[in-house]
């Protein structure tokens, strides 16, 4: 999203008091930390909205209008092997590659584009009610968030809507990019702040709470707005590489019990 952190003093007070007032409810998931495992460098003009790791290619959709943008790149290499810039007014956000479609959404714009994976090339498009934020895909559907606590599901060829569920606890949360990793969980953004949860996306339950903060000092990042933003799981690991709106360099982590050595 294109908030500053700064216009949100408000809100995240407000929303500290909501925390503490959800007591146990809230504390109920484990903790956890991240363990970073290497970096890699990244465009610090690339307003990073979503990641997804198909094999060896990294997609990557960025936001602002008229600096939105989808990319594939070479994960091992880091060599561009495809970009499309949206043009203005579409703000771009997450993507995920769904079969032979990689859906990429817009924030305000109520339209998902569909693009052949290979080329980045438009070969449709769609248009949805609400805000489109973090996107993934999940054993056949869609998993869509818009900026609350509550995640939609969508059939992957027609974009249209097949069910939602609402978290069970952090009810407060605004879910923003989100991963579908390998063993059917979901991590999602918690926007605006540096924690990541893990959802049972059949329940609602939130299975684990994530402390992302401290990875990037914010010093180093000139705009105002340097949110947590990107996370894909490196196929056939443990590991997930984590970004940041505008970070020139993205993490590749663990996910470790809070308190582990």
């Amino acid at each position: 999203m294109k908030r500053n952190r700064r216009t949100l003093a408000i809100g995240v007070l407000v929303g500290l008091v909501i925390f503490s007032g959800c007591g146990a409810a809230q504390d109920a998931s484990p903790a956890m930390n991240v363990e970073v495992v290497a970096t890699r460098s990244h465009d610090p003009h690339a307003f990073t909205q979503g990641l997804e790791i198909d094999g060896n290619v990294l997609y990557e959709g960025t936001g602002l209008s008229g600096a939105s943008s989808v990319r594939a790149t070479n994960r091992d290499t880091g060599a561009e092997l495809a970009r499309v810039d949206l043009p203005a007014p579409y703000f771009g956000e997450g993507l995920t590659l769904a079969g032979d479609i990689l859906w990429q959404l817009t924030w305000q714009d109520h339209t998902a584009f569909a693009r052949d994976p290979h080329t980045l090339a438009e070969v449709g498009r769609v248009s949805y009610d609400g805000e489109g934020w973090g996107l993934c895909t999940r054993r056949g559907q869609l998993v869509m968030s818009n900026g609350s606590d509550t995640l939609t599901f969508r059939d992957p060829v027609t974009f249209a809507p097949t069910g939602s569920i609402r978290l069970t606890s952090h009810q407060n949360a605004r879910l923003n990019e989100l991963d579908c990793a390998e063993d059917g969980s979901v991590y999602a953004n918690d926007w605006p702040s540096d924690h990541i949860l893990r959802i049972d996306p059949d329940t609602g339950e939130v299975l684990a709470q994530i402390n992302a903060s401290g990875l990037l000092p914010r010093t180093i990042i000139p705009t105002g707005e340097d949110t947590l933003n990107g996370i894909a799981q490196i196929p056939g690991t443990d590991r997930f590489l984590l970004a940041g709106k505008n970070w020139p360099t993205t993490f590749e982590v663990r996910f470790v019990p809070a308190g582990s050595p």
